[in-house]
């Protein structure tokens, strides 16, 4: 770390050291949200729907993102019913168009207002890069459709958000990136896929940087997972990807909760500017 971060940051947090956080005596209340509110983007289905009913389980209660056009409004209440039942959590739904800074303020304001506070923030929303060689792409609107969902739509929710954090001195900023992140995926082509997630995790490690006084960032690059982004793939492609993955398969959305659970618990209160990769060793050297 350089001299000006270092200098930054006792700026910021003031004098050091600063005080250690008080921890439950027990292992498994450290992973407790009780008491806790959690948002999630993109949590009416795959990943985020997995996060979102795994930090319900630990007790949190949960505004869950979705997008209208793209989920109807009785299937985003259908999840959250399912949730409540399973967990007796509190559980509201907003649609937002996560690429509009304006909705996504007033998304963030409301769920604000609704739950009396945001302690935990899950930037999850993304789309996948479908149009092949970025260079054949008719037009400039598929890069900018990639680039405003999976990386702008992180930075709206984050500057909004971290307002509340940084008011109340505290919060939990995890953002989904991906191992697209790390590597270049092979065989199918996604230029600018892999460039907006190599962005989100280098945005959420300065962010961690601009918020070490009161909240903590860090981010998860998934493997290929078994969920509906990639469905517009051919079994060739995915038999590929079975072939470069050490452990030979796609990962189901589960296998990820555990580290957002991590980091969104008081298990992680030492850990920020930190990517988790859960990618079956795909990145592996």
């Amino acid at each position: 770390m350089t001299s000006e971060i270092r200098s930054h940051i006792n700026d910021t947090i003031g004098s050091l050291p600063r005080p250690d956080p008080t921890l439950p005596n027990h292992v498994l209340d450290m992973f407790s949200l009780k008491g806790k509110v959690a948002s999630i983007t993109g949590s009416a289905t795959g990943i985020g729907y997995e996060v979102a009913t795994a930090y319900a389980q630990a007790g949190a209660d949960i505004a869950l993102w979705y997008y209208s056009k793209f989920t109807p409004e009785s299937d985003a209440e259908a999840q959250a019913e399912r949730i409540r039942k399973a967990t007796g959590v509190t559980v509201r739904i907003y649609s937002c168009e996560i690429t509009s800074s304006a909705e996504v303020e007033a998304t963030i304001n409301q769920q604000e207002a609704d739950f009396g506070t945001i302690d935990i923030f899950v930037a999850n929303a993304g789309i996948p890069w479908v149009a092949g060689p970025m260079i054949d792409a008719k037009g400039d609107n598929d890069w900018h459709k990639v680039i405003s969902v999976d990386l702008d739509g992180v930075y709206y929710c984050a500057k909004n958000v971290g307002k509340i954090f940084r008011k109340n001195g505290k919060g939990s900023f995890i953002i989904t990136g991906s191992m697209s992140g790390h590597i270049v995926n092979v065989p199918q082509l996604q230029a600018a896929y892999n460039a907006a997630k190599a962005a989100c995790i280098h945005l959420g490690k300065s962010l961690a940087v601009e918020w070490a006084g009161f909240a903590r960032v860090n981010s998860v690059s998934p493997g290929y997972i078994k969920t509906e982004i990639s469905d517009f793939l051919s079994v060739d492609i995915k038999s590929k990807w079975w072939q470069l993955t050490p452990v030979g398969r796609e990962g189901l959305p589960k296998e990820l909760v555990g580290a957002y659970l991590y980091l969104a618990s008081d298990a992680s209160t030492y850990t920020t500017g930190s990517d988790i990769r859960v990618d079956g060793g795909y990145c592996l050297p």
